[in-house]
């Protein structure tokens, strides 16, 4: 096999003969490498085979690990070589011969006169013993002389766009940081530019101080202290790929392995970003930030395009700006950070990561009608506004938002309570019969469902039919309360008082109000934030409890397979207990309900319920 693959024979003499691997020909600049083995013998070809087959793999797999190079990486690049500069020109004036130095040579030379070792009889030898001396006279001069000379040249450089004088730098720092540079490409005559810039500010420091003046400072603007870093190096075992393979392995969500393979390819993106040496610890919201950006332009199915191969996912994206090629959706966005979310999450609980990285990343779906989750501040300011702690009246919105001592608890309070606690939908909870809210196996739980009240019951689609235990914090709220109360005074319904537009639609004209509500108390401006705000925060809420989308959809209604239609709906306890933690799952750190909890208990509020 060796001999087919890898040997070439030619004119008798054998080839080492390799393929460049697609992803990598646009990088090496051709599709095959051959080298001489300079033997005619088969077997001693291929003892010297072996060698340069693992050269070539260890050099492709270093094109590999590279990355592209960001602002962070400009930034240190200009600074260091400022620093280096000067530093170079310290290191020099530290062993320059000092004055002591050139009289010790001095009193030398003339105690050699003195015994006759030196004398004009020889012409050669009296220049020879000069010499030394000379040398070190003229140290400090000849060092000013040969700086000045290359800060006119850099200065002239600048001014023709010469890169000669700096290419050995920029070369050096590209590998040292194995960067993604292309010689000759804008990114690196940039570069080269940065750097000139650099070295000429540091000459001029140097020049400085050989008139004695240490207090210089840049005047470049580029030439600063560099606030963010370049990118380390990942030690053994801490590349994001290796840790992955370990949380792959644990699979703590028991994710199916297609999940895991898809979000295997889906965080192989990031790493394509950040390269496949970034360590796992490094992580953070900046890269992930980065990385979305160009999620939001990445073309549709890049990795089986043709005009993209070989090329890394910023190459792609800016190559798309000229072939315009379709982009990713928002769903599909959502989901590569979803599957980056949850491997952060356990990367988070065991120790690599301090922080969650993802939190507050996920886009909003695009619909014809433009809908985000609301804010922990925003629900602050909300749950404490008169509409929740006390109105002047219930009759009409235009008293919500004067504040007053009527309690409004119908409805209109629960729903989006329900909803911030559950994700569904307004309609679905303000439809639910009192015998919907009920205990199964010790948990307490809502059915929601199209059966019972005659037709009046409706669900978007048989998806949304689910069993949806009821969280810990509505329970706290006293929602299982005002079942009982419910239940007590004999109402069939849970919201007796909810009801339907002309057009059928469940708490429409609430859901209309509510949105108004919002831009009174200063909440809203044009779009955005509504009813339906609860239901998104949900999904996001899920995702950064470290759930994937598949995990928890079902509980939403989106998902097959996990609906529950006959009868009032049967689950077995193992799977209610899952829903049970799923629910649970949903938090919202510095979230502050409190008040709402001692408001419904005090005596002095008029409570306006169904």
């Amino acid at each position: 096999m060796a001999r087919l693959t890898y040997l070439e024979r030619r004119n008798g003499t054998y080839y080492a003969r390799i393929d460049i691997p697609v992803d990598l020909v646009a990088h090496i600049g051709s599709e095959v490498r051959k080298k001489s083995l300079r033997t005619k013998d088969e077997n001693e070809a291929k003892k010297r085979l072996w060698p340069v087959i693992e050269a070539w793999r260890a050099e492709f797999e270093d094109v590999r690990a590279r990355r592209e190079i960001t602002a962070d990486d400009k930034a240190a690049a200009v600074w260091q070589h400022y620093e280096a500069t000067i530093q170079r020109d310290e290191q020099k004036r530290r062993a320059m011969p000092t004055p002591a130095d050139m009289d010790a040579e001095e009193q030398r030379l003339l105690r050699r006169i003195e015994k006759g070792e030196i004398n004009s009889d020889s012409f050669a030898g009296m220049i020879n013993a000069h010499t030394e001396l000379e040398l070190m006279l003229r140290a400090r001069t000849d060092d000013a002389n040969r700086r000045a000379r290359r800060l006119t040249a850099l200065k002239t450089a600048l001014s023709s766009g010469d890169i000669k004088l700096i290419e050995p730098a920029v070369r050096d720092f590209i590998g040292r940081h194995r960067l993604l540079v292309e010689v000759g490409s804008d990114e690196y005559r940039e570069l080269c530019t940065l750097m000139t810039r650099a070295e000429v500010e540091g000459l001029e420091r140097t020049l400085e101080r050989d008139r004695g003046n240490y207090s210089g400072a840049p005047t470049d603007p580029i030439v600063r202290p560099v606030t963010g870093t370049t990118r380390e190096t990942a030690a053994p075992g801490e590349r994001i790929m290796e840790v992955f393979a370990i949380y792959e392995r644990e699979n703590p969500k028991n994710i199916k392995a297609d999940t895991l393979a898809q979000a295997r390819r889906d965080i192989g993106t990031f790493v394509d970003y950040v390269g496949s040496t970034y360590p796992v610890h490094r992580i953070d919201k900046k890269a992930v930030r980065e990385w979305k950006a160009l999620l939001l332009n990445y073309p549709v199915k890049a990795t089986e395009t043709k005009a993209f191969e070989g090329m890394k996912i910023a190459q792609i994206v800016k190559h798309n700006e000229k072939i315009g090629k379709p982009t990713i959706s928002t769903n599909t966005v959502n989901r590569y950070l979803s599957g980056l979310g949850a491997f952060c999450t356990w990367l988070k609980d065991n120790g690599y990561l301090d922080s969650y990285p993802v939190t507050e990343m996920f886009l909003t779906k695009k619909k014809d009608k433009v809908v985000f989750p609301f804010k922990v501040d925003q629900m602050n300011t909300l749950f404490k506004s008169p509409f929740f702690i006390g109105c002047q009246s219930d009759d009409a919105p235009r008293f919500w938002s004067k504040p007053g001592n009527v309690l409004i608890r119908d409805h209109r309070y629960w729903v989006p309570l329900i909803m911030l606690y559950s994700g569904a939908r307004p309609a679905e909870i303000a439809q639910l019969a009192v015998s919907d809210v009920r205990q199964e196996h010790g948990h307490w739980v809502m059915h929601i469902t199209d059966e019972g009240d005659g037709d009046n019951k409706s669900v978007k689609n048989e998806e949304s039919m689910r069993l949806v235990p009821v969280h810990n914090e509505l329970v706290k709220l006293g929602f299982l309360d005002y079942h009982a109360d419910m239940k007590k005074a004999g109402e069939d319904r849970l919201f007796p008082l909810a009801g339907r537009n002309s057009r059928g639609q469940m708490i429409a004209d609430f859901s209309r109000d509510f949105g108004r509500y919002l831009t009174k108390i200063g909440l809203k401006s044009g779009r955005g934030l509504s009813l339906y705000s609860f239901r998104h925060g949900v999904f996001d809420a899920y995702r950064r409890a470290g759930y994937l989308d598949e995990q928890f959809n079902f509980m939403l209604g989106h998902a097959s397979g996990n609906k529950v239609t006959g009868g009032y709906g049967i689950l077995p306890q193992g799977i209610l207990e899952q829903r049970v933690e799923l629910v649970n799952a949903i938090a919202y750190p510095d979230l502050k309900l409190d008040h709402l909890r001692d408001k419904r208990e005090s005596p002095e509020a008029q409570v306006a319920t169904g």
